[in-house]
């Protein structure tokens, strides 16, 4: 049964023809055309030559044969492979494979060459160092949390507000100003001042 209809067809059959058709299209314009022209005349050449001996077979025993081999020639995708390997054959096809293979040496040595930059450029990662102030912050940040006054012992409840008066309290100390006489802002102050 020769088929006709998209319908007559299982979606992975599809699938080759069209991958073979965008191949055929996509060799056709990376060679401006011409590997169509060597295609076809290698077809006809194909034809010229195998038809003689098709035509032997069909009057021997082996007419069954060539009939269950009318399928296979009729499939779209054996048939560009066909053509494609044969058209690969030509001078064309292979400057075509020449600077496919010079395309992929050039890109393994790049990827060669950023897997060396790579290794090279983790080992020399530079620790930050962390500020005296950013330091200060975090020592206030600890008495606050250990004190009761914005939260329990160990928890902080309003963290934004604790921040905001510890960096604040760090920023005035930084700036050359006095510890606070009592409460929590002066054990703040007095655990920066140790740092600034």
């Amino acid at each position: 049964m020769v088929r006709y209809k998209p319908s007559q067809f299982t979606k992975r059959e599809l699938e080759i023809m069209v991958s073979a058709f965008a191949l055929d299209k996509g060799l056709d314009f990376l060679t401006g055309g011409k590997l169509n022209k060597y295609s076809r005349k290698a077809a006809i050449k194909i034809v010229k030559t195998t038809l003689p001996v098709a035509l032997r077979i069909a009057g021997s025993v082996g007419a069954s044969t060539a009939r269950a081999a009318v399928p296979l020639a009729t499939n779209p995708f054996i048939a560009g492979t066909a053509l494609g390997l044969g058209a690969l054959q030509t001078e064309p096809g292979q400057d075509l494979l020449a600077a496919a293979a010079e395309r992929g040496r050039m890109d393994r040595i790049r990827f060669e060459q950023a897997l060396t930059d790579l290794e090279v450029g983790v080992g020399k990662s530079k620790i930050k160092v962390k500020s005296k102030f950013n330091k200060a912050v975090s020592k206030g940040m600890k008495v606050v949390k250990a004190s009761a006054s914005y939260g329990k012992k160990g928890t902080i409840t309003n963290a934004k507000k604790a921040f905001s008066v510890v960096t604040k309290t760090a920023s005035a100390i930084n700036k050359g100003g006095k510890v606070a006489k009592s409460g929590i802002k002066r054990k703040i102050g007095l655990a920066i001042r140790s740092i600034l």
